[in-house]
């Protein structure tokens, strides 16, 4: 069943006085707002926020999340409930705009709001949304996308059709916000060239804050047809639902996907695999809980923030870098740059996809604008290279440049072996750095977003 949701931007700016001082402060919101279904005036809308609160000289939270009741005409009221940090501090934002249809401009731009610490009032203020810079912005940022129920479990399901020479993957990265720590979850298919049965097997690994990498392998075992996920020797990636055992590692986690499926490769791809291989992620962001035991060590996640990805096609690449980058207020980040094995493939620069999803918004629309548009005008590049790579380009106004780091002591090294035999090798870090600048022309370049990442970004680097 396919229907539509809202997603919009809004921007609120206004003062703040804080119970610990005697004066105001500023306050700006930058906030994506979406929601499941087409927002109506005459119906009560509930719609999920994300986005960055600041108060200025005391807080500046970009992962600030919450909740939003729309109901201009039902309930004549639209109310905001934010949580954000302060200072190491939990506080929630609370405060709605009474609809008047006698003062319908007021009424709709002032936000009356009460900060609220444990149940605690610890301060108030008033938040406006700025008519003469704001609203053409605001009324742009408007999108109905498509809401596919159940759209994260249907990509988890098998690809394989039984065809010799394919690879198929189910793999997960999270990292822990508790710790620092990061999980890498790998499920793989191989279904080899000369015709023989198909294997299934992987690998679980902890790539503790400080400290070095542990990881247990599974399998191999046959590969058995399946209806929905992977299921081997009791190891599990199905919807919702990650769970094994493999040496001395014991993980049972529950995954929530928040967002819509990201393809990083043309759609096209993951439904015909004409290409090498294709990749995508069911959902641009889940949220994880649950345990992972290994050795004497526990890691218990509560609201870890990663996702799953897939792929499915003909093997490894020659060369390959990747990076999973969650930006935080609901931004994230996808790259694959590799050089195929096929010939004359092979002889080309590392080919770019690159998504990015920013304010509710997915650059570039197309994903074969960052590949194509290297090979035919030489826009985009990849420098593939360990413990530092980077990608740089330009579709349209808009240009990017990211350089991901993975230091040797947070990298793990292994093997993996193609359909045909031959053998590869990946470099992954699920604790890796990376830097995010994204600039706009208006007549010269200027800097639209900059993010840092420090061990929490999710990379690797393979070669042969």
């Amino acid at each position: 069943m396919t229907s539509r949701g809202t997603v919009f931007q809004e921007t609120m700016l206004g003062r703040a006085r804080l119970s610990d001082e005697d004066h105001e402060r500023a306050v700006r919101l930058d906030l994506v707002v979406r929601a499941d279904a087409v927002m109506l005036p005459h119906r009560t809308t509930q719609a999920h926020v994300t986005g960055r609160v600041r108060i200025a000289g005391r807080a500046d939270d970009a992962d600030a999340v919450g909740e939003m009741e729309i109901s201009p005409l039902a309930r004549r009221r639209i109310r905001y409930r934010i949580s954000f940090t302060l200072e190491g501090r939990h506080l929630v934002l609370d405060g709605w705009k009474s609809v008047s249809p006698a003062r319908p401009l007021a009424s709709l731009t002032v936000l009356p709001y009460t900060l609220y610490e444990d149940g605690e009032r610890v301060g108030e203020g008033t938040l406006r949304f700025p008519v003469t810079t704001g609203l053409l912005p605001f009324l742009g940022s408007f999108r109905f996308p498509r809401a596919t129920d159940g759209a994260a479990d249907r990509y988890l399901a098998p690809r394989w059709d039984g065809k010799p020479g394919r690879t198929e993957v189910w793999y997960t990265t999270l990292t822990d916000p508790a710790t620092g720590s990061g999980v890498w979850l790998h499920h793989e298919v191989v279904a080899p060239t000369d015709g023989s049965a198909a294997y299934a097997h992987g690998w679980v690994a902890v790539f503790p804050k400080d400290g070095p990498a542990e990881h247990a392998r599974f399998g191999p075992v046959p590969w058995t047809e399946q209806a929905e996920g992977y299921t081997a020797e009791g190891i599990q990636a199905r919807p919702g639902r990650l769970a094994g055992t493999a040496g001395s590692f014991t993980w049972s986690l529950t995954e929530t996907p928040r967002g819509e499926p990201v393809h990083t490769f043309p759609r096209w791809s993951w439904r015909h695999p004409w290409l090498p291989a294709s990749q995508m992620l069911p959902a641009a962001r889940c949220r994880y809980d649950g345990t992972v035991r290994y050795g004497d060590n526990e890691l218990r996640l509560d609201d870890a923030v990663g996702a799953s990805a897939r792929i499915y096609g003909h093997g490894n690449a020659r060369r390959w870098s990747w990076l999973h980058a969650d930006l935080g207020g609901g931004d994230v980040l996808e790259i694959v740059a590799a050089v195929s094995m096929r010939r004359g493939l092979d002889k080309l620069p590392p080919l770019v996809f690159l998504r990015l999803l920013h304010n509710g918004r997915t650059w570039p629309r197309r994903a074969e604008r960052t590949a194509v548009g290297w090979a035919g005008f030489g826009r985009f590049r990849a420098d593939i290279d360990v413990p530092e790579w980077r990608v740089s380009g330009r579709v349209g106004l808009r240009r990017i440049r990211v350089t991901v780091t993975q230091p040797p002591e947070r990298t793990l090294a292994l093997d993996y072996t193609d359909p045909d035999g031959s053998p590869a090798v990946c470099r992954n870090s699920e604790t890796a750095d990376a830097v995010v600048g994204l600039e706009r022309w208006w007549g010269k370049w200027r800097e639209e977003a900059t993010w840092r990442l420090f061990g929490t970004a999710h990379a690797e680097v393979g070669d042969r």
